[in-house]
């Protein structure tokens, strides 16, 4: 479906420039539209935003009853994609995510499998609470982030265009949880913290949901458009500088090959050329959300500690000397600010 939409895209001979610029009309405008019914998260809105134009998937760590369910619902709709929600529990199985096969009674008396598709066949998915499902049931999931499809008693079923998880995670409540693997987090473009809104926001929130009205949400662009979207942003050229600055800050994590010795001693490993791509892809995703035709080295920085923090892993003596991954990442930054 998408290398027809690209191809669709040549034949029709769209100004490359003139699209871009409708682009970013139609992402302020979702930004716009999405901040009037999430209150105080405007950083993560924008981070998610950028995440869903990058094609990505987010793992998104905050406490329980901060609008993430809600911050799905209203992305989902505004972009025009379908969207289900999993609550992840010890006892899911693999089966209750991608659905499973039953025998039925077809003409002539004679009995066939029919695949009944799981929740994961939807476009937006919110993977609620995914570090309390066991380790094979996060694997059932990383196949379909890593590829799309899912695959149920030897047979492939793909998954609909476009294809994004947003996965939540309590980081407090440890008792009972299955840390994510390091393949897993991987597959997560970016990882979004989110705390308590301000108290202005908060305020606002108070008075626009607990009266007889509530904001009601409207859809601005179809899937298709932001499949279009998705293919476009891919296609806007980035500056040496800024080529530069993403491969010095990802080089500079790992510890083989830093020249900090915070990160040759503090780290276990650091980010792999995923991070590279993840930084390339967000960086253009973010310059057309502020309304910029290509992004800046400013655009990199931003989005470094999302992009980042989630693919490096610290040493045992690092994590009881209270140095955290945060602290890190910060230093790397300063090489290239």
């Amino acid at each position: 479906m998408r290398k027809a939409i690209i191809k669709e895209t040549f034949r029709t001979k769209i100004d490359p420039l003139k699209s871009v610029e409708d682009l970013t009309i139609k992402v302020t405008e979702i930004r716009e539209h999405v901040s009037e019914i999430i209150f105080g998260q405007q950083d993560v809105i924008d981070l998610i935003i950028v995440t869903l134009l990058s094609g990505g998937h987010t793992l998104l760590v905050g406490l329980p009853g901060l609008a993430k369910t809600r911050l799905v619902r209203s992305l989902g709709t505004v972009m025009g994609l379908s969207r289900k929600r999993i609550q992840f529990t010890p006892d899911l199985m693999p089966t209750d995510i991608i659905g499973t096969e039953i025998l039925e009674e077809i003409e002539n008396g004679k009995r066939a499998f029919r695949f009944i598709e799981g929740p994961v066949f939807a476009q937006f998915l919110l993977a609620d609470e995914i570090n309390r499902a066991s380790p094979r049931t996060q694997s059932a999931l990383l196949q379909a982030m890593q590829e799309r499809r899912v695959t149920v008693a030897g047979s492939s079923y793909d998954l609909p265009e476009p294809f994004h998880v947003l996965a939540t995670q309590n980081p407090i409540e440890q008792e009972g949880t299955y840390p994510l693997p390091e393949a897993q987090l991987d597959r997560f473009l970016m990882q979004v913290d989110i705390g308590y809104p301000g108290k202005d926001a908060e305020k606002e929130m108070l008075l626009a949901t607990t009266g007889l009205e509530d904001k009601q949400v409207k859809q601005i662009i179809s899937s298709k458009e932001l499949i279009n979207a998705q293919n476009l942003i891919r296609s806007i050229p980035v500056g040496e500088q800024v080529i530069e600055a993403i491969l010095k800050l990802v080089r500079n994590s790992r510890p083989d090959s830093s020249d900090l010795k915070s990160v040759k001693e503090g780290l276990l490993w650091g980010a792999g050329p995923r991070a590279s791509q993840s930084l390339m892809i967000s960086a253009r995703a973010r310059a057309i959300l502020y309304g910029r035709l290509s992004p800046s080295i400013d655009d990199v920085l931003a989005l470094a500690m999302p992009v980042l923090k989630h693919r490096m892993n610290l040493t045992f003596s690092s994590r009881a000397e209270g140095i955290t991954i945060e602290n890190i990442v910060k230093e790397i930054k300063k090489l290239i600010e």
